[in-house]
């Protein structure tokens, strides 16, 4: 059967913040998700937060090494404080539009369900300051969203997030060099094999597990302890996002003639998409069988990215 990739809005924050910053010469989104290595592994924080994602990874790991395959560099600005981080955003809005993350979600008031969402991590690109008032895009459907700048700047400490550094941004962004989207794929290959491999130090909490013991835990996780928290955090992002890692990457390493690794993906993402139903209705039978159908599928996909 001919593997249909999906097209569709979703929770792609920083993929698409970058997209608005690089402009129209911007690879497409599952390429750049796909040079952040993103898709490539699952892991379980602490025996109990749940990512499909590479063991040890987060955003910030991956946006160097996305630009870098694209053929972009920008700047890193690591604010002191508030009031500094709030004068070096003034200054680098002076120049346009300025990427800003890891932001706390639940400090972003125009969600109509903000509450709900502290600690959920998110990127987005600021417009402008006006009286203030902070304008921006938000890659979650709110183009033109404003804040007031008080909540901005909470939002942007981002005290509750579990990575990074509070006031982030990127700014400078310059293009180097010309870079097909097929060439930006090849360039991500060994990043891809090392975040999948789990291979080097990970400064991770006590418990963690990535690839497939991460799934098989989170099969027994699900039995015993299928909180409201839990289920919250994989029927509103972590499924969502990781079916769409996934299947994007399909698709690429399909573009580059990895025809067995492009198979395993699509696989990988019919069933964590698949994981949404049975997830949502509280059907653990069929949820930890899915995982555990999951898990074999890691080791099969480093053997596959060896070889075309």
């Amino acid at each position: 059967m001919e593997y249909i990739p999906y097209a569709g809005s979703g929770p792609y924050c920083y993929a698409n913040s970058l997209a608005m910053m690089l402009g129209n010469a911007a690879p497409s989104l599952a390429v750049i998700e796909f040079a952040t290595s993103s898709p490539f592994g699952m892991q379980l924080v602490g025996g109990n937060l749940a990512f499909f994602d590479p063991y040890g990874w987060d955003p910030s790991k991956g946006l160097d090494a996305c630009l870098k395959a694209a053929g972009w560099t920008s700047t890193l600005v690591v604010g002191r404080d508030a009031d500094g981080a709030l004068a070096q955003l003034r200054q680098a809005l002076r120049k346009g539009p300025v990427f800003v993350g890891p932001v706390d979600m639940g400090r972003l008031r125009y969600y109509p369900d903000s509450g709900s969402l502290s600690g959920a991590d998110h990127y987005l690109v600021v417009l402008g300051i006006f009286d203030d008032w902070v304008e921006l895009h938000d890659p979650h459907g709110f183009p033109h969203a404003t804040l007031p700048l008080g909540d901005f700047m909470e939002a942007w400490k981002a005290v509750a997030i579990a990575y990074g550094e509070p006031y982030m941004m990127r700014t400078d962004f310059r293009r180097v060099e010309e870079v097909s989207e097929e060439d930006v794929i090849r360039r991500s290959l060994d990043n891809a094999r090392r975040w999948l491999s789990m291979d080097g130090a990970h400064d991770m909490p006590p418990g963690s597990v990535g690839n497939g013991r991460a799934a098989e835990q989170l099969a027994m996780l699900i039995q015993t302890k299928y909180d409201p928290e839990l289920r919250g955090h994989l029927v509103h992002f972590a499924v969502r996002v990781g079916a769409r890692r996934v299947a994007d990457a399909a698709t690429c390493l399909s573009r580059v003639g990895y025809k067995d690794a492009a198979c395993i993906m699509a696989a990988q993402a019919r069933l964590i998409g698949s994981l949404q139903y049975s997830l949502v209705e509280g059907d653990i039978p069929l949820a930890t069988e899915t995982l555990r159908r999951l898990a074999g599928t890691y080791e099969q996909l480093r053997i596959a990215l060896g070889d075309r």
